[in-house]
């Protein structure tokens, strides 16, 4: 187990001390989700991600104690990061991949990223007690331990991940003065679940969208709908729906293991399901749902794309997680990141998220400054 300090006070001070650790377990969920109160995706999340062998990850976790107290934290990662990740698909990404045929190394870099690349957004963690005045001191500490943490591992580009707007609003002139240069990230969906029945929902669409929805939802008459905790003799159907979604997705990323979808419904009992949507006997498709008693989070939906257009599944899980909601009393529906368009005609709201990321070498971070706006994600559909 990685464990090290950046700074080590005299005995006695008060001073902060900025730890690092390559397993979520040496913290414990405790001292963990005393930080992170309010925030669906704490320790048990993290730990699911942890231990679902996702692709080239490294995990790493920093707190700054204070007292023997945890008093701020956050998820990092290492990898090995493609440049062009968030690029279209066109002709500059097929002339990259044409490149990498020959040279695999080309414009991928050694990344050390703040955040987790499977959580909804870049999540700053800070103890209750933590007034509002120390919070930027606080996590000028954390960066401080970041960047240091990088520069031991190699890690030339450095990022910060999807920090939602009021965050970004609160710690812009950190960012500036560490040389952080900002990339639009893509939106988070959101829907207040303020109504009492799906009927005052609807009636808050539009004409055509509520005509069209009618119309739709004809489809749970051919479709059955199963709310489990437990999919275990289903993985393997549940993993050739994700890879079918995946393949047709333009931004990609991360790649979702069996153990994820496991160990998030296995760490996270009581607090996640699985939908499942069946026509007769066959698994058309599954969304996973993450959620406290305030907020659900849609995690991800797959779906067999020629079969499960055919019944609206996609409409159909929105309505099922909408009564979900109704019926356990959350607040709020969140439907993630992409594909805004039917999200926002369905009466979903966005609130940006920014990227932030800095090359150790100055001339490197200028020119990756300059294009940077061809690998912004802001105006992603």
């Amino acid at each position: 187990m990685l464990q090290f300090a950046h700074k080590r006070p005299f005995p006695g001070s008060a001073e902060p001390v900025t730890q690092v650790y390559d397993t979520i377990r040496a913290i414990g969920r405790e001292a963990w989700n005393a930080c992170f109160r309010g925030h669906v995706e704490d320790y048990d999340c993290l730990l699911a991600i942890e231990g679902a062998g996702i692709g080239d990850f490294e995990w790493r976790y920093l707190t700054v104690v204070e007292d023997g107290k945890i008093s701020a934290a956050m998820p990092a990662f290492l990898c090995p990061y493609p440049l062009d990740t968030t690029l279209e698909e066109g002709m500059p990404r097929r002339l990259i991949r044409r490149v990498r045929q020959h040279a695999s190394g080309f414009l991928v870099l050694r990344l050390a990223c703040l955040g987790s690349p499977c959580t909804e957004t870049g999540a700053i963690g800070f103890h209750a007690d933590v007034p509002e005045e120390r919070r930027q001191a606080l996590f000028g500490e954390l960066l401080t331990a970041f960047e240091a943490l990088a520069a031991e591992e190699g890690c030339a580009l450095m990022g910060i991940k999807d920090i939602p707007a009021p965050v970004a609003a609160e710690f812009g002139a950190l960012f500036s003065k560490r040389r952080y240069a900002a990339i639009g990230g893509l939106p988070s969906a959101w829907l207040d679940i303020d109504f009492r029945t799906i009927d005052d929902y609807m009636g808050r669409l539009s004409a055509g969208t509520r005509k069209d929805m009618r119309r739709k939802l004809k489809s749970f008459d051919a479709v059955r709908v199963e709310i489990r905790t437990d999919i275990g003799d289903l993985l393997p159907r549940v993993m050739t729906l994700y890879h079918d979604t995946r393949n047709r997705s333009e931004w990609q990323f991360e790649e979702l293991t069996l153990a994820y979808f496991e160990g998030i419904l296995t760490h996270m009992a009581g607090r996640s399901f699985c939908a499942l949507y069946f026509v007769g006997d066959e698994l058309l498709a599954a969304n996973l749902i993450v959620h406290d008693e305030r907020l659900a989070i849609d995690k991800f939906f797959c779906m067999d794309g020629e079969k499960g257009r055919l019944y609206n599944l996609y409409f159909l899980s929105w309505f099922t997680n909408l009564r979900y909601c109704l019926d356990h009393g959350l607040r709020r529906y969140q439907s993630g990141q992409a594909y805004y368009e039917n999200k926002v005609r369905l009466g979903s709201r966005l609130t940006a998220n920014t990227m932030f990321f800095r090359h150790r070498n100055r001339l490197l971070q200028a020119l990756l400054r300059l294009v940077s706006p061809l690998f912004s994600q802001e105006e992603a559909k």
